[in-house]
């Protein structure tokens, strides 16, 4: 698995650079634009409400973090002597970058009221999650793609379960999706990594 480079001091023009150089499929180009447009939120939305990464630019910030982690976690040499398992590129850069476009205008700017070091309130900035497309949370990032690119059955399983075993699905669903398909557990832990790890403060 060949490095990436990430670019956090700029991490819109970074995304678009990663998403250009490794993406060449059919429609990708489209999707780009859609993501880059007026109507969509994506590189300003936050990545959470209140928890990791609910800041602007957040959720494009959690992608790369995403992307750094999970190439790191399919490049360890046992994955391919071990496990033969050696996706593209291409793949790792599509299921990193665009498992969560489920998130895209969902968080609205909203305010609320918190207690301060000396136990007085003062209203804060904050976002609160108004869905108009309620498609769920994997299936309606793989939805939004399906519109522009078509993805691989790995890579569809991949951002359709990314949320693992946290998430609502059925865990036997998971379980079975991660045997069959080694794309998603490795997505999953990468997430886990980024949205644990990477920031938790």
């Amino acid at each position: 698995m060949q490095s990436i480079v990430i670019d956090y001091s700029n991490p819109v023009d970074s995304f678009v650079s990663i998403f250009k150089q490794y993406i060449k499929r059919e429609g990708s180009d489209k999707l780009l634009l859609y993501l880059l447009s007026q109507e969509c939120d994506f590189f300003s939305a936050p990545a959470s409400t209140r928890f990791h990464l609910s800041k602007k630019s957040g959720l494009v910030i959690h992608s790369l973090h995403v992307l750094e982690c999970l190439v790191d976690y399919v490049s360890r040499p046992r994955m391919e002597s071990v496990y033969q398992f050696n996706p593209s590129t291409e793949s790792v850069v599509i299921v990193a970058l665009l498992h969560d476009l489920c998130k895209i205008n969902v968080y609205k700017p909203s305010k609320r009221n918190v207690k301060d070091k000396d136990g007085k309130w003062k209203e804060e900035d904050t976002y609160e999650f108004r869905d108009e497309l309620p498609y769920g949370h994997g299936e309606k990032s793989v939805y939004i793609i399906s519109g522009f690119m078509r993805l691989t059955r790995e890579e569809a399983f991949a951002i359709r379960y990314h949320m693992g075993f946290s998430g609502t699905e059925d865990k036997m669903s998971v379980g079975s999706s991660f045997e069959r398909f080694p794309l998603a557990f490795a997505l999953s832990t990468a997430d886990m990594e980024a949205t644990f790890f990477l920031e938790k403060n």
